[in-house]
């Protein structure tokens, strides 16, 4: 339902550039053909030879798109529905108002989410009038009069409206990630579906698609202040949005946020959103994607029975503004916050574009991640805190930004200007001819890894729909890159990268142009969660065919041989493709030496006697494999993955970097700057603060793991050379491997071979304990630059115990998560006290361990006290809604009846289980615990539990804004220091 974030957006495009469109050439068109075909009950579709995705495309009567795939591993079917239109097209005046749309999509219709709607419909067209009135008005003492008019009639339409039945609806039938986000060319809504819901879900779908109902409104435009409230507080979507404007001075890409501006935000008008609906908002406009169990004939004509009824209508799109050619670099600066960095952008033309094709390629040749230009000069070598770039390729146009973040005392302009070096050695040809052909083997090997994935997949295919392309061009697409020669790429660089870049200084600093909102005192409006439409009865009369459960034999799933020196090996074979993982796993870490984490952190920079570091990152690229050396708190892992055939040559090069590493002064010591200086600007960052320094503190106190952490002091003076021991000696403790592949003879030979030991293995050293401190009575705060203030509650609860995880399960779907649960019923829905609010029972990790109570609120400071009230309202007497009950426990059984443990993952389930001393599949335990209860049993559940309990609360926000006199009722009030909670050395660890 949230706007998806700027920063999972990008890295979701960066991944996806991998199979985007090309244009034709006579050689790939000799391969990659498409083929129109009919199937049974006559619809005609398209498919494309030697397509690894096997889709179908249909193009029903009326113009809807209709991309179907299958995937049997779990009887689940992720779908999306796209639609071609998203901020670019919001009139001038009305940003925002697409992602309006998408939260109002939510609300139902002229028959979901009504009680009576000849009644609700009276009122909600005097509020579209009230706010046509409120919009025009410029006096803001009559604004302020017409706004609380529409909150008086808002209050009255809420007698006749139930909040949230479509969330309702689709989690009854056992849904998951039901969602929707908003961009510049595209609207998308989403859900993973157990198969047998299918015609369920398409009936629902298309009722909700055919009628745009902008029902609870001001409470909705209410949350979406909030959500541009957090905006204002990412500092990373500053640099971006900045670097959009530089590189876009005319188009919408650079002068329209999704988010909107607060002055169209404050002045919404709904009939301009229906307009908008009923423009883009059809079939013609529009995709399905359905990627997982299904049957394609049977599919499509459920399909088309459904959706096939939405009237087509001509839709003629925005002609947008061209921009002129950059001539002259442009700067930005932007402040904030968090630590210093610097952007560097470059325009390019879009997809279907020859830009799209080289900017791809040259994007990888110089930061892959591993064996980049950028990634082996400057992050390899620690000659910068961290750099790398990626691509966007939009409709219109396209662009890279490269990023980098200083080393302490290194200037921006330092780090900008080894960037360029970068790009220069592209310009003068300076890399290695085998780069690209191990770029692109790279991709496809991303590429065969993302398609395992039903999510991944329909991804690929709403943003070939959204972007025009047809999908026999993304087949091919790598196949033009390999066409692409050292020379051509290098000219292409000599053109693009020129004095025609964006780049855009964060520096840290206060903004000047944060806009402050004011709570506008929304009277909290019904709910009526005890009652239903007469749309949603008849709804869940509709039966669908009973899915079966199907559970794990862990014992029998996973198989077991061992080495030639007895080492036990666990083995799953992959049946998907050629892809193999090899983990070699250590029960311990930092836990059991505080020093591995260090050492094996070090292991990156160093090299042998015979290769450098460098050279190695070469060679493992090559062969299309990587390599990790991990420690966590309490297990370490030696992992190795990638293509098959070339795991002896890996695991080769992998245990001779083991074996061989050879101590280097200079590295360690940049590798300490480089922690200290991670320190500095971790510290910089609020969710950093809250989520790991607050509440580690909140639980644990002084005595945690956060805390116990090596000194600047200490860490300059450890001798390099017995952190490679460390690391070269940690394969002389227990240990035991997991292999998930093909051919496991071949990789058991592999390990014969090259993974020698000592004899015999050494026992793990006693682990360090950290008990969990009582909660209660306490206010822990930190004063943060911010225009929200953001707070969790936390309670420590009773020891692990393997009953209550069913009845858990269902409280937390029930009461603190997801659009119809009652926490966010309660504060958002009806008092639009907070964008994100959430309250869950966290079951242990560990059988030793405690359960916790937490509640989570993000808010505008000045409705912190409202906010707080409300939440400790709920968390003192949970309400008790029948029907919401029935529906979250059909929802409990649904998702346990399609959850399907397949593949690697059987063996990392298991693992978890154990550390809970679970020894079998727990879900048939769960769903046959859950198929029994009653109300009754969870407001058990909630009294022995949740009510009474005693919290430590956690606050982060802004001092000027924070109204101390409130969470002073909550608690005593600790100011706290950043470098305490985190336990920093703040002289030796500033001064390097």
């Amino acid at each position: 339902m949230k706007q998806i974030k700027i920063v999972v957006m990008l890295c979701f495009l960066a991944t996806f550039n991998i199979a985007c469109k090309q244009n034709d050439t006579d050689e790939t068109n000799k391969t990659v053909k498409s083929e129109v075909k009919k199937d049974t009950n006559g619809f005609s579709y398209e498919i494309v030879n030697n397509d690894p995705t096997g889709l179908r495309l249909y193009t029903l009567e009326n113009g809807l798109q209709v991309y179907l795939s299958q995937n049997t591993d779990e009887p689940k079917i992720q779908t999306y529905i796209a639609v071609r239109a998203g901020s670019n097209y919001d009139p001038s005046n009305s940003t925002g108002l697409a992602h309006y749309l998408e939260h109002m999509l939510f609300k139902g219709t002229d028959e979901i989410g009504t009680l009576d709607w000849e009644k609700e419909k009276e009122y909600i067209k005097q509020i579209s009038d009230l706010y046509e009135a409120h919009r025009a008005e410029t006096d803001e003492a009559k604004k302020l009069e017409i706004y609380q008019k529409i909150d008086e009639v808002s209050l009255e339409a809420s007698n006749y409206s139930v909040a949230n039945e479509y969330d309702k609806m689709v989690s009854g039938m056992g849904a998951s990630g039901t969602n929707a986000h908003t961009w510049f060319e595209e609207t998308v809504y989403k859900n993973k579906i157990p198969a047998n819901e299918l015609n369920k879900w398409l009936t629902l779908e298309s009722d909700r698609f055919s009628k745009l109902v902008l029902r609870l409104f001001h409470t909705e435009l209410e949350a979406v202040f909030e959500e541009f409230n957090r905006t204002q507080d990412d500092d990373g979507r500053k640099v971006y949005t900045a670097l959009l404007d530089g590189l876009f001075p005319k188009h919408p890409y650079g002068q329209q946020q999704t988010i909107g501006v607060s002055d169209h935000l404050k002045n919404p008008s709904l009939v301009d959103i229906n307009n908008y609906f009923n423009t883009y908002y059809v079939p013609n406009n529009m995709a399905m994607v359905l990627v997982g169990d299904l049957d394609f004939d049977k599919t499509i004509q459920e399909v088309n029975n459904t959706f096939g009824k939405l009237e087509k209508k001509e839709v003629t799109h925005l002609v947008l503004p061209t921009e002129e050619p950059i001539t002259a670099s442009k700067v930005r600066e932007v402040f904030g916050p968090t630590s210093e960095n610097i952007a560097i952008g470059y325009r390019s033309n879009g997809v279907n574009t020859e830009d799209e094709k080289f900017v791809t390629l040259a994007n990888m040749v110089l930061s892959n991640g591993q064996a980049g230009l950028i990634d082996l000069d400057l992050n390899q070598k620690q000659l910068v805190q961290r750099a790398g770039s990626y691509t966007m390729f939009l409709n219109d146009y396209g662009l890279q930004q490269f990023y980098g973040s200083p080393k302490e005392g290194q200037s921006l302009d330092e780090v900008k200007d080894l960037i360029f070096a970068q790009i220069d050695k592209v310009k003068k040809g300076e890399f290695d001819e085998w780069l690209l052909e191990a770029t692109i083997n790279d991709l496809k090997l991303s590429q065969t890894k993302q398609y395992e994935s039903s999510t991944a997949l329909a991804s690929a295919y709403f943003n070939a729909f959204i972007h025009h392309e047809k999908w026999s061009e993304k087949v091919q697409f790598l196949d033009e890159l390999r066409a692409i020669t050292k020379q051509e790429l290098v000219d292409f660089a000599n053109r693009f990268y020129q004095d025609n870049y964006v780049v855009v200084y964060k520096r840290k600093g206060e903004d000047s142009n944060v806009v402050k909102v004011e709570n506008p005192g929304i009277t909290p409006v019904n709910l009526n969660r005890d009652k239903s439409s007469d749309y949603l009865n008849h709804f869940q009369d509709i039966e669908a065919e009973a899915l079966q459960p199907k559970f794990v034999d862990y014992k029998s799933a996973i198989k077991e041989t061992a080495l030639d020196n007895g080492v036990k090996v666990s083995f799953i074979e992959n049946e998907t493709n050629d892809l193999f993982n090899l983990n070699i796993i250590f029960d311990m870490g930092t836990d059991n030496d505080k020093k591995l984490g260090l050492a094996v952190g070090f292991l990156e920079y160093i090299g042998t006697d015979t290769m450098s570091a460098e050279d190695i990152k070469k060679e493992f690229y090559k062969l299309g494999v990587n390599y990790y050396v991990s420690a966590g708190s309490d297990v370490s892992y030696i992992g190795l993955s990638g293509l098959k055939e070339n795991l002896p040559k890996g695991l080769e090069l992998l245990e001779n970097l083991l074996t061989h590493a050879k101590s280097d002064p200079e590295a360690y010591a940049s590798y300490v700057d480089k922690i200290l200086k991670g320190r500095q600007n971790g510290k910089t960052q609020k969710r950093n603060i809250l989520w790991n320094g607050l509440v580690n503190y909140g639980q644990y106190g002084e005595n945690s793991r956060l805390r116990n952490i090596l000194k600047a002091s200490e860490l300059k003076s450890q001798d390099p050379q017995e952190l490679v021991d460390i690391v070269k000696g940690i394969k002389d403790y227990k240990q035991r491997i997991f292999y998930y592949g093909k051919d496991l003879d071949q990789a058991v030979a592999a390990l014969n071979k090259d993974h020698k030991l000592n004899s015999p293995l050494k026992d793990y050293p006693e682990a360090t304990s950290y008990i969990e401190k009582d909660t209660g009575g306490n206010v822990y705060f930190v004063d943060y630059d911010m225009v929200q203030s953001e707070m969790v509650f936390l309670a420590k609860g009773k020891p692990f115990d393997a009953e209550n995880l069913a009845a858990a399960g269902l409280f937390n779907a029930y009461f603190g998560s997801g659009l119809s649960s009652i926490v966010f019923q309660e504060i958002r829905e009806s008092k639009s006290l907070a964008y994100s609010a959430f309250s869950n029972y966290d079951t242990a990790n560990r059988k030793e361990e405690s359960n916790y109570v937490k509640a989570y609120i993000g808010t505008q400071a000045n409705k912190m006290e409202q906010a707080v009230d409300a939440m400790m309202t709920l968390m003192s007497d949970m309400p008790e809604a029948e029907e919401q009950f029935e529906a979250a426990k059909d929802a409990a059984l649904k998702k346990i009846s399609a959850q399907r443990i397949t593949k690697a993952s059987i063996f990392w389930s298991y693992e978890n289980l154990k550390k809970l001393g679970i020894e079998n599949d727990n879900r048939e335990a769960m769903y046959n615990t859950i198929k029994n209860m009653e109300m009754s049993d969870l407001r058990d559940f909630f009294n022995n539990n949740i009510k009474g309990e005693n919290y430590n609360i956690m606050v982060i926000g802004n001092k000027k804004d924070i109204d101390f006199k409130a969470l002073s009722k909550l608690g005593e009030i600790k100011e706290m220091d950043v470098d305490y909670l985190f336990n920093y050395d703040t002289t030796a660890d500033v001064k390097m």
